[in-house]
C-alpha cells in the first residue's frame, strides 16, 4: 500500500479552514492536520513531520511569512506552499526568498491547492496563476519598489500608516479631508491587491521597517 502523504493546514479561519480540508480530502492518499495558529503549526510541525505545510500568512500569533524559516529548520524536507489573500507580487517574493515552493491565493480554483502539493512534492515550484501573472508583470519593470503602481499621493499615505497614524491624523498632515483620506485609502488597497485595511496597515509597517 502506498504511504500516504502527510499535510498541515496552518489556518486561522474556521470556515476556510474547513473547505481546504475539505478539497484535500477529495485525495485519498493525502493525511491531513490542522491546526489555527503559528504556535500550533511549529507544534505540529515537529511531531506530525508533514511532507507539505499549508500556510496561511495572516495569523494571530505571528506572521506567515516570520514563521517559514523556523517550520523548515524544524523540518527541513517538508514544502510550504502559501495560502493567503495577498496578490501582490511583494508578497509572493518575500514568501519564496524564506524558502516557500508555493504560493496560491484564495481567488484560486480550489483544485490549484491539490495542484501546488503536486507540484511542490515533485520539487517544482507552483504558482497560482493570478500571483504568477503579478509576479510576471513585475519582472517586467524597471523599479523593484512594491509602491511603483501608487500616485506620489497614494505613497505619501501609506508612509503615514506605516508610522501609525490614524486617517483622522493622515487628513490633519496632508490637509485633506477624512473622506478624501478614505478613499486613498480604499484605492491603493485595490492597486496593491490587499483586502483589508489592518492588512494594509501591516503591510506598511512592514515596508517601513525594511527602509
Amino acid at each position: 500500500m502506498t504511504e500516504r502523504v502527510k499535510i498541515l493546514l496552518i489556518e486561522d479561519h474556521p470556515i476556510v479552514r474547513d473547505g481546504c480540508l475539505r478539497i484535500l480530502a477529495r485525495r485519498s492518499d493525502f493525511d491531513a492536520m490542522e491546526a489555527n495558529s503559528a504556535a500550533a503549526g511549529l507544534a505540529a510541525n515537529r511531531s506530525f513531520s508533514p511532507q507539505v505545510i499549508i500556510l496561511d500568512l495572516e495569523l494571530p500569533d505571528t506572521g506567515g511569512l516570520e514563521v517559514i524559516p523556523e517550520l523548515l529548520r524544524d523540518n527541513p524536507s517538508t514544502r510550504v506552499v502559501i495560502f493567503s489573500m495577498y496578490e501582490a507580487a511583494t508578497f509572493v517574493t518575500r514568501a519564496l526568498d524564506r524558502g516557500a515552493r508555493g504560493y496560491v491565493t484564495k481567488n484560486d480554483d480550489p483544485n490549484a491547492i491539490l495542484h501546488a502539493v503536486d507540484k511542490v512534492l515533485s520539487g517544482s515550484v507552483y504558482l497560482g496563476q493570478s500571483v504568477a501573472q503579478n509576479l510576471a508583470l513585475a519582472n517586467f519593470e524597471p523599479s523593484e519598489d512594491p509602491l511603483r503602481v501608487l500616485s506620489e499621493r497614494e505613497r505619501q499615505v501609506v508612509n503615514l500608516l506605516g508610522e501609525g497614524m490614524s486617517l483622522t491624523e493622515i487628513s490633519a498632515s496632508l490637509a485633506i479631508g477624512y473622506k478624501t483620506a478614505a478613499n486613498i485609502v480604499s484605492a491603493v488597497k485595490q492597486k496593491l491587491h490587499i483586502g483589508t485595511s489592518p492588512a494594509l496597515i501591516k503591510f506598511a509597517v512592514e515596508l517601513r521597517s525594511k527602509v
